[in-house]
C-alpha cells in the first residue's frame, strides 16, 4: 500500500518505532467478524469471540453473506470489530438503562443502530437517524431485519434536531471523518487523502457536535467516534467540545488483552484502535457526560400540530391485534392507508417525534386493513414479537429460501389459502399468498438477491 508520505509522517508521531508494524499490518488482510442477533440467532456460536463485545465474533474466512438466508433474516450483522467497542461506552457509562431516548445521529448502514437495540431495553426509544436521503432505505432496511419496534429512522440533518432540547438520554455520534482507520479495507479512502481534508472534516465534526449538543438531557452521554486517527479529528475535537460546552470527559477501564491504547490530550482521554494491536480497523471513541443544568428540562408541546401519526381506534385493531405476541404492548396508528404499531411505552415521544422530524419510519409497519383482507407488511414477518399462531407457516430449507429471497416463481408444499409466513430455520423471511395452485411472493423487490441461484451453492 502507497501510504500518503505527510500521512506517514503523522503515523510516526503517534507510534514511534511501531510505525513499520502499523504499515505492515495496512497491507495484510482484514479480519472478518459479525455481531449475532441475541433474539434471532438460532445455533452455538463455535467463532472465536470479539472481546469487548459480547455477541460479536471473528469468522475465520469471508463467506458469501448473500447465500445465507439467516443473514436476511436479521439473525446477524457484518460490521467492524473495532466498533463493536461502542457496547464497552455504553455498559461502563450508563448502568441503568430503562425507558431512555437515544439517538444514533450518522447511523447508515445500521451496524450502531442495530447494536443500540440490542443493549436497551423495549421500554427505551432509539432514534435512528442519517442526513444522506440516498441511504435511509438501507438503514431501514436493517433496521427492520433486526426485528425491534422500539425504533423510529429519521432523515434529518443535525440542525433540524435544534427544537428538540434535553430529549435524549444518550447521544452516539458516529461522525463522517477522513477514513483513514479503513484505508486497509477501501483503497480509494488512500487516494482521496489530504491534509485538507482533515481540517475540513475537523470542522464539520465540531460543526455536528454543536447542532446536536442542545438536544442531550443534563446528565446525558454522548459518544464520539471516528474511524480515522488524526488528532485534529479525534482528541482535540474532544477537547474542544469539553472546553466549548463545559462537557465532562468520562473514562473508560480497560482490559490488558483488548490491545486498546489510551490517548490523552488536554486533560482529556479518547481510545484508539490500531489496526496491528487490536483486531480490527482503525478507530477512536471517547465519552463526555452533559453537566447538569437545571435551568431548562425537555417538556412535550402542550398542542399538537396536525399530525400524519392518527391513533387508531380499539375497534378498528380487533382484526389483527393478536399479530404480537405481547398484543396489549401496543399502540396502533394509521398513517395514510398504513397500520404502524409502537410500543406503548413510547407512544407519546414516537408521537412528538412525527411531527418534529423527517421520519421514514417507525415502530413495525403491521400492514393495511381493507374491507376484503388483513394484509401484512414485510416488516410484520421480520418481528421478534410476531405471533406466528396467528399467521399459517411455511418451512423451507436453504434451496428454497435462496429461491424465495431472489423471487423466483415457487410451489411450495402445504401452506393455507392466503397469506402465509415462509420461514427458514425459525426465522421469518417473508409472505407469500396461496391463490389455488398459485404461491404469490411478497418478498420487497428492491431487497432481492440478484446473483444467480448456481452462484448462491
Amino acid at each position: 500500500m502507497k501510504l500518503p508520505p505527510p500521512f506517514k509522517i503523522r503515523m510516526a508521531d503517534f507510534l514511534g518505532p511501531e510505525l513499520e508494524q502499523f504499515i505492515e499490518a495496512l497491507g495484510s488482510e482484514s479480519p472478518v467478524s459479525i455481531r449475532i442477533n441475541k433474539n434471532k440467532y438460532p445455533f452455538d456460536i463455535a467463532y472465536k469471540p470479539i472481546l469487548w463485545t459480547q455477541t460479536g465474533y471473528y469468522l475465520p474466512l469471508r463467506p458469501l453473506f448473500t447465500a445465507d438466508p439467516l443473514l436476511h433474516a436479521g439473525a446477524y450483522y457484518v460490521q467492524e470489530a473495532s466498533s463493536m467497542f461502542l457496547e464497552q461506552a455504553i455498559q461502563q457509562s450508563l448502568p441503568v438503562k430503562e425507558s431512555m431516548n437515544v439517538l444514533d445521529l450518522c447511523a447508515a448502514p445500521g451496524g450502531k443502530s442495530t447494536h443500540l437495540i440490542s443493549m436497551f431495553p423495549a421500554d427505551s426509544l432509539i432514534v435512528s437517524n442519517e442526513v444522506i436521503k440516498s441511504r435511509v432505505p438501507i438503514l431501514s432496511e436493517n433496521i427492520q431485519k433486526w426485528g425491534n419496534g422500539n425504533v423510529v429512522v429519521t432523515n434529518n440533518d443535525p440542525k433540524e434536531f435544534k427544537d428538540i432540547k434535553q430529549f435524549f438520554d444518550c447521544i452516539v455520534v458516529d461522525a463522517p471523518c477522513s477514513g483513514e482507520g479503513m484505508f486497509r479495507k477501501n483503497a480509494n479512502a488512500v487516494d482521496e487523502w489530504s491534509e485538507d481534508n482533515v481540517q475540513h472534516c475537523a470542522l464539520r465534526q465540531r460543526r455536528i457536535l454543536a447542532d446536536i449538543w442542545p438536544s442531550l438531557k443534563a446528565n446525558g452521554i454522548l459518544i464520539y467516534s471516528t474511524c480515522t486517527f488524526s488528532k485534529e479529528e479525534n482528541e482535540a475535537n474532544l477537547a474542544w467540545l469539553c472546553e466549548q460546552y463545559d462537557a465532562e470527559n468520562v473514562e473508560l477501564n480497560l482490559e490488558e488483552t483488548w490491545n486498546v491504547k489510551e490517548s490523552s490530550f488536554s486533560g482529556c482521554t479518547g481510545y484508539r484502535f490500531y489496526p496491528h494491536r487490536a483486531e480490527g480497523e482503525g478507530f477512536f471513541l471517547a465519552i463526555v457526560r452533559k453537566k447538569a443544568d437545571d435551568s431548562s428540562e425537555f417538556k412535550f408541546p402542550k398542542k399538537r400540530a396536525k399530525s400524519r401519526l392518527l391513533p387508531l381506534e380499539d375497534k378498528n385493531v380487533t382484526p389483527f391485534k393478536e399479530v404480537f405476541i405481547n398484543a396489549g404492548n401496543w399502540k396502533y396508528y394509521s398513517k395514510d392507508e398504513d397500520i404502524i404499531a409502537v410500543p406503548i411505552a413510547k407512544a407519546k415521544e414516537v408521537e412528538f417525534l412525527y411531527d418534529s422530524l423527517n421520519v421514514f419510519s417507525a415502530g413495525i409497519l403491521v400492514g393495511q386493513h381493507t374491507k376484503k383482507e388483513f394484509r401484512p407488511d414485510h416488516a410484520l414477518a421480520l418481528s421478534v414479537n410476531l405471533n406466528k399462531s396467528f399467521f399459517s407457516v411455511i418451512k423451507v430449507d436453504k434451496n428454497e429460501a435462496l429461491k424465495f429471497l431472489r423471487k423466483d416463481d415457487s410451489v411450495f408444499s402445504g401452506g393455507s389459502e392466503g397469506w402465509n409466513l415462509v420461514e427458514y430455520e425459525g426465522l421469518g423471511l417473508g409472505w407469500v399468498k396461496k391463490i389455488g395452485h398459485r404461491f404469490n411472493n411478497y418478498y420487497p423487490k428492491e431487497w432481492r438477491i440478484r446473483l444467480s441461484l448456481d452462484k448462491l451453492q
